[in-house]
């Protein structure tokens, strides 16, 4: 991920510089053999360190749905990971995103929002993750409508807690004929930041393969609010420590015909990914071998 990645960076850089500059602080050597042995050490150390740091980097920065959807989240619906498809590109993650869809999915039991007349759709819901007060939680978002006209699906993506209550609804999408498709007309307010503020569709734009029959439909044509919006990134800050829940979910309203998705990625909290992503041992492995071995420079120095 993007920022994680820069921050690993910097701090790999940042303890390679430290090392180089102990390593070049002067060591009373007794011969030309022991400057040699020890500048071999020294470089070796250095190396292995710096490779340790990128490898660990590299995990932590990893995109969560390269691989499928993670483990540990649940999906009611159709679900499921895909790269740059039709009129939706690759979100500014890379690689690959997950989706959700309307596309043969059954009637809901929750009612998504319970705004009035959702009829079947999808819910995904992560593992339960922990959180700081002050942590952000990101992501980037594409809501993406075969429908129009009066029939005005949504999506919505919310924070619960470990008990499953709604903490923050974190954004909104739905279709709609003229006007903002997010935050959807019609919704519960948002409480995350969406960049940019305010969202339209490209008309037309529906060219999709989880809408299954749907892609590259258009109810009532172009204008009537099918399309998709683009990739849009939602930022809310966690205002209290705890367990939680992301819950991501799109519906159909009034029937079944011309689905609805959206596409999603790049998914943190506090700069890390939640999809249960933890340093290969490997990584893990060279990082300790690493400060042993300055410990054991150190040791000898003071000796």
């Amino acid at each position: 991920m993007l920022h994680c990645k820069q921050h690993e960076v910097m701090f790999g850089a940042g303890v390679e510089s430290r090392l180089a500059i102990y390593l070049e602080q002067p060591i009373a050597r007794e011969n030309t053999m022991s400057i040699s042995k020890h500048s071999a050490m020294h470089l070796g150390l250095t190396a292995l360190f710096s490779a340790s740091v990128l490898s660990f980097s590299g995990v932590a920065s990893a995109t969560a749905f390269d691989s499928g959807i993670p483990a540990g989240w649940t999906c009611t619906g159709n679900c499921g990971t895909l790269g740059a498809n039709g009129n939706v590109t690759t979100s500014p993650e890379g690689g690959n995103y997950g989706y959700i869809s309307t596309a043969g999915t059954p009637t809901l039991a929750s009612g998504g929002l319970n705004i009035g007349s959702e009829t079947n759709g999808t819910t995904l819901r992560s593992g339960l993750f922990s959180a700081n007060a002050g942590d952000d939680l990101e992501f980037y978002f594409n809501y993406i409508t075969s429908d129009g006209a009066g029939y005005i699906e949504y999506a919505w993506a919310r924070l619960l807690d470990s008990s499953s209550a709604q903490v923050a609804l974190l954004f909104t999408a739905r279709t709609n004929p003229s006007g903002s498709t997010v935050p959807g007309f019609g919704l519960p307010p948002i409480t995350a930041t969406i960049t940019p503020a305010i969202v339209t569709v490209t008309p037309g734009a529906t060219t999709w393969s989880p809408l299954a029959g749907s892609s590259g439909a258009c109810y009532q044509g172009p204008g009537q609010g099918c399309g998709n919006t683009g990739w849009i990134q939602s930022l809310y800050e966690i205002t209290a420590a705890g367990n939680y829940f992301l819950e991501l979910g799109v519906v159909n309203w009034a029937d079944t015909a011309y689905d609805t998705g959206m596409a999603f990625d790049g998914i943190l909290v506090g700069g890390q990914p939640i999809d249960g992503t933890v340093p290969e041992p490997a990584s893990l492995a060279l990082l300790g071998i690493g400060l042993a071995g300055l410990g054991a420079m150190r040791r000898r120095k003071m000796a």
